[in-house]
């Protein structure tokens, strides 16, 4: 039996002062899947992004990374996962290069291990041009290649990301659009949350609604969007009848 890229059972996340940020949440993630998780803001999502990397601590439940525990085994399980964040939590004086070399000394890599995969990287996303270049001279679409880069470079086979278009506008959220195709082509397992329905139908095979901290519905995206298309089935599991939000 082939173990999942990511299974979360039972899932509860209780913060210090009451707040209930994730209720029983479970769902499986299979290997090489490109895997949509949507909701609104507040849901649930980077709550549970953040249990399974190790910012934060479930109350409750088991979440696994290639059937590795990310609690009782946290390092083994954090190499095994690329995150890209929605904010450019980074040195802003740093060049592409610098912040990708330092990601793969974090994971241990060794100084001709790193040089090797950030030259391949820097050539992968198109930034020899800017790898020089300080963060904060970067537009926006080369922001979230930097940091997509350094999501990858310890070649992670499981890679999420929060947002990874905000801010972009339409030609470049089409260009990391194709990079990301191409690396779920390549084996990658991806896990995506975004506001953005057109990215989620354009790249997802399978997605999952979360909703005050619960999965509200789960299926392949053809499932769930049925007749009407994902945006209606979205605002009905998330509690807004389409109805409401026209004109």
């Amino acid at each position: 039996m082939t173990v999942p890229a990511l299974r979360i059972s039972h899932l509860r996340k209780v913060y210090r002062r009451g707040t209930v940020a994730v209720d029983d949440i479970s769902l499986t993630v299979p290997e090489g899947e490109f895997f949509g998780f949507l909701g609104p803001n507040g849901a649930g999502k980077s709550t549970t992004i953040h249990c399974t990397t190790g910012i934060a601590e479930p109350t409750a439940g088991k979440i696994e990374v290639f059937g590795i525990d990310v609690v009782k085994n946290y390092r083994e399980a954090r190499r095994m996962v690329g995150l890209c964040p929605q904010e450019f939590n980074v040195d802003v004086f740093a060049t592409p290069r610098q912040i990708v070399d330092w990601m793969g000394g974090y994971f241990g890599m060794r100084a001709a291990a790193r040089k090797e995969r950030t030259d391949f990287l820097m050539e992968r996303f198109e930034l020899i041009p800017h790898q020089k270049k300080s963060f904060r001279e970067l537009s926006g679409g080369l922001k979230r290649r930097v940091v997509l880069a350094r999501a990858l470079v310890n070649d992670p086979p499981l890679l999420i990301l929060d947002e990874p278009t905000a801010g972009v506008d339409v030609e470049l959220r089409r260009v990391l659009w194709r990079y990301l195709q191409e690396i779920n082509k390549d084996g990658k397992t991806i896990l995506l949350t975004s506001h953005y329905l057109e990215e989620v139908e354009r790249l997802c095979r399978t997605i999952a609604i979360v909703n005050k901290g619960k999965v509200v519905r789960e299926g392949a995206k053809e499932e769930i969007a049925g007749t009407d298309g994902l945006e209606d089935a979205y605002l009905k599991a998330t509690g807004a009848e389409p109805d409401h939000v026209k004109g």
